[in-house]
């Protein structure tokens, strides 16, 4: 079993050793992509011997990742995709090593749990308590969708699926939390915009539906949510998540989460999505000049 993991990276000092110590029982074919850090970001990666690519960020992580992806060596077999402040827990790895070795020559991508760290609570409710996430893939056969916001890989063939867990906890304050989620919520408004006017290409895991989970979310997302009024599929979001999906049992911190992460995130794509329309039709503009004027984003 050969395995390369990628690890996307910027001023990730307080991160990144956590989650290279977590890959090194895994493997030590580690690159990182990093866009020109101004902390010790580079010099912790080298310190595990990770190898060090770095290129200016573009906005969205999926131009990051699939730009990697063709820096590769051309006999690279498996890659994993991670960020620096997720950490591989010990049960993924021994599945890892276990399984990876013995799939057909057709399953092409490689299935593992995700679960959240929210100011040090970990969420086990709501529907986001036990995330099924698309990180391990043949090289070649998978790349990351064509999205601004939230993308996934994307594969032709057959995926296996293992139990085991990789953690997302970030660690730093809930000012910066809200600060990236602001940021989040203008390029999932472009996402949102696009399925509406069609201005940019798209290659959404959606056409999965039938053969993964991660397919059938993401069509319900943009067959179902994103056609539901804006301001209403934020509410609806939140009482799905908080309500019947028993989000309340995540207690006081959790309570927070759920507020913030499906109502008050997506109330504010909503309002974004609402005010770049404004835009459009006061200015008689077409959706792209709108989105760079209100935004700030550059299509």
């Amino acid at each position: 079993m050969k395995l390369t993991v990628l690890v996307l990276t910027f001023n990730e000092e307080l991160h990144l050793a956590r989650c290279l110590q977590s890959i090194l029982p895994l493997t030590n074919d580690i690159v990182v992509v990093d866009c020109f850090s101004q902390d010790q970001t580079i010099a912790i990666a080298k310190q595990y011997g990770a190898r060090v690519l770095e290129r200016a960020w573009e906005n969205n992580h999926s131009t990051q990742v699939n730009w990697a992806l063709t820096q590769l060596p051309a006999d690279t077999e498996w890659v994993m995709r991670i960020d620096a402040d997720e950490y591989l827990t010990s049960e993924l790895i021994t599945q890892i090593k276990e399984v990876l070795p013995t799939l057909a020559s057709d399953v092409e991508g490689v299935t593992c749990i995700r679960k959240m760290v929210f100011q040090g609570k970990l969420i086990e409710h709501g529907g986001v308590g036990a995330n099924r996430v698309m990180r391990i893939f043949r090289y070649g056969k998978g790349q990351s969708e064509a999205r601004w916001m939230d993308e996934h890989i994307k594969i032709g063939g057959r995926s296996a699926n293992l139990s085991g867990v990789l953690i997302d906890d970030n660690l730093r304050p809930l000012s910066w939390w809200i600060e990236k989620h602001n940021n989040y919520s203008s390029r999932e408004a472009v996402d949102l915009l696009n399925l509406k006017y069609g201005f940019s290409g798209t290659n959404s895991v959606a056409s999965l539906k039938s053969s993964t989970s991660i397919g059938t979310k993401r069509w319900i997302k943009e067959n179902i949510y994103a056609k539901l009024p804006g301001g209403l599929r934020a509410w609806t979001y939140y009482v799905w998540r908080y309500i019947f999906m028993m989000g309340f049992l995540d207690g006081a911190k959790g309570a927070q989460f759920h507020f913030f992460q499906a109502l008050w995130y997506r109330s504010l794509v909503d309002a974004k999505v609402a005010e770049v329309e404004r835009y459009m039709t006061n200015h008689k503009v077409d959706p792209m000049v709108a989105i760079q004027k209100v935004l700030g984003i550059s299509l």
